[in-house]
């Protein structure tokens, strides 16, 4: 009886932890498409981020009439100029409104929603041209950042750049802990059409061509954990121990079932 406890519990043992290894497959990336590994077909270059509702810009002037640059960047309030203290680049700061449209001095509103950053700038600067020649516009979108959720590695991570791709977005939010599920990354993206929840494997090699590989500004991707990860072993005297703690457990456990089951044989 006791041997085929022992045999029992050693193959229970083994298969727990078949079923919970974490291999180099589980975890690595760029990885050719096969099993368990998806292909992202199609090739979609990266798209130049359009402005929405809500966006705060940073509009600044540059003429080479000194009267103009005053007027035009010396900041101003209400939605239009919003300043914060210590100045800097807040003292040229717009909001796009609900309407689509940012409030400019001695312009009124100025369509931008649903443009790209050159273009919003060529539409502004056609809007000034009837008042001041010879002009020309510096637009950027400021507060650009993203977020990352799940398995308590969670970052709020502003954006340096407008082009960045989720290798990259991940390394600055201190990357993918090793057991968490790679092949279950989602990202929730803001769009006309409301929130959209996209999932892809970050594995695949694929993704470098898909519509996954760079994120936009106020994206959220949430990192799940593996079903994978009971046991957390990741080096050898961590497996070793766990395997005779287990063992050291059964046999225990058999020895007190014994006893319970045989109470004149202890005595």
């Amino acid at each position: 009886m006791l041997k085929l406890f022992i045999k029992l519990s050693v193959f229970l043992i083994i298969i727990s932890f078949l079923s919970s290894c974490v291999t180099s497959k589980t975890i690595n990336y760029l990885q050719e498409p096969g099993f368990k590994i998806p292909a992202y077909k199609d090739s979609i270059s990266f798209t130049d981020y359009r402005l929405r509702t809500g966006d705060r810009l940073y509009v600044r002037i540059f003429s080479t009439d000194d009267m103009t640059n005053a007027l035009f960047n010396a900041g101003a309030v209400g939605n239009m100029g919003v300043s914060m203290m210590g100045g800097g680049s807040d003292l040229y700061t717009y909001l796009v409104e609900q309407n689509g449209s940012i409030i400019f001095p001695m312009i009124g509103e100025v369509p931008v929603v649903g443009n790209t950053i050159r273009q919003a700038t060529i539409i502004l600067e056609k809007a000034i041209e009837p008042l001041f020649k010879f002009s020309s516009v510096e637009l950027r979108v400021l507060n650009r950042s993203f977020s990352v959720i799940g398995n308590g590695n969670s970052a709020f991570v502003s954006m340096p750049q407008e082009k960045i791709n989720i290798f990259k977005a991940l390394a600055m939010a201190g990357d993918v802990g090793m057991f968490d599920d790679r092949s279950r990354i989602r990202v929730l993206r803001e769009t006309d059409k409301g929130v959209q929840i996209k999932m892809f494997d970050l594995r695949s090699i694929d993704l470098l061509h898909s519509e996954y590989f760079y994120i936009e500004p106020n994206d959220v991707i949430y990192i799940q954990p593996l079903n994978e990860q009971f046991f957390r072993i990741t080096t050898l005297p961590a497996l070793i121990s766990t395997v005779i703690s287990t063992f050291s457990f059964g046999v225990l456990i058999y020895n007190s079932a014994t006893r319970i089951a045989n109470p004149t044989t202890s005595n």
